[in-house]
């Protein structure tokens, strides 16, 4: 069976290859359905973060390893005692980068309604983190949010809050990104931050939600302080701390929060949103690609990983 590995290579630095001899995992138990992958796509954050070794990596000794959590995949073989599911669905799952897949019926999928475009559903993990940080942010009509990052969580945040009326700020060092932004056409303003174009754009005490999905460290006092008195702060990227100075937090009484993994509620929140055209997953996919050229597409998340945004791969 074909599955995408994170192995060590001989000089002790990761890479991430397609192989074609994983181990199948069978038959479905009574509670689980067998799924066929036709789609999964790049969680550029986190398989990168894996690549290099980071927070929340597969330690050394666990390798090889396969990662991942987006599969769009089609059901064709059935558990005795499954209900609700039924050979031929289309599911989004928060599975593996993994040719043939086993999916309990009670685990963290969406069945696809037949509006969705498939190699967009390969995107719904990511799509379904920024989801999570909408909700977490509790942002009201008019709230002024601050996204820190134009990859695709950022985008997705900064669409989904303006659809529920805030008005968002998004930044990024990335001019391509900011252009992708702009066609879209959610946002209230876009800022290129470059040089010192934070300094110059980002105003101190200018937002009530400040979130980061850049994840550059040594920022965190600059995105304190862009937040208003009694305002918020939420961290998503990857990193093994977070260091600020603790009086400028002090002082503006502001609130410093996480962000979980997403659950069902996100995901059926996110069809609805991509069904009624509430937010636009397609300019956000950069390529889609035979999962057969996986091997050179890691190479580039490894190195280079501003030159990608939104990577699928087709498995059929």
């Amino acid at each position: 069976m074909r599955a995408i590995i994170t192995r060590l290579k001989s000089d002790g630095t990761r890479e991430k290859v397609l192989i074609d001899d994983w181990q199948d995992p069978g038959a479905p138990a009574e509670n689980e359905v067998r799924t066929r992958t036709l789609y999964s796509g790049i969680t550029n954050g986190t398989e990168r973060n894996d690549l290099i070794g980071g927070n929340y990596a597969h330690e050394d000794g666990k390798l090889p390893a396969v990662g991942g959590y987006q599969n769009v995949g089609e059901v064709i073989e059935v558990g005795s005692g499954v209900q609700d599911l039924e050979f031929g669905d289309l599911l989004y799952m928060s599975q593996r980068h993994l040719e043939f897949c086993l999916e309990p019926e009670d685990l963290l999928h969406i069945k696809l309604p037949p509006e969705i475009k498939l190699e967009e559903a390969a995107l719904f993990g990511v799509a379904g983190v920024a989801m999570r940080c909408c909700r977490n942010a509790n942002l009201r009509i008019g709230d002024r949010m601050l996204v820190v990052g134009a990859g695709i969580v950022g985008q997705l945040v900064a669409q989904i809050a303006a659809s529920v009326g805030a008005r968002v700020t998004l930044c990024d060092v990335n001019a391509h990104r900011l252009e992708i932004a702009e066609a879209i056409g959610a946002v209230d303003e876009i800022i290129d931050v470059d040089g010192d174009g934070w300094d110059k754009h980002i105003p101190d005490g200018g937002f009530d939600v400040v979130l980061d999905a850049a994840g550059v460290l040594g920022m965190e006092d600059k995105l304190i302080s862009a937040a208003k008195r009694h305002g918020t702060v939420m961290f998503i990227a990857g990193r093994f701390r977070v260091e600020f100075t603790f009086n400028r937090g002090q002082r503006q009484e502001i609130t410093i929060k996480q962000n979980s993994h997403f659950d069902n509620s996100d995901l059926h929140h996110m069809c609805r949103f991509v069904s009624k055209g509430m937010i636009q997953i397609g300019p956000l996919v950069q390529d889609v690609l035979p999962v057969g050229e996986a091997n050179g597409i890691y190479d580039t998340l490894r190195d280079e990983p501003y030159k990608l945004l939104g990577t699928v791969f087709d498995w059929r």
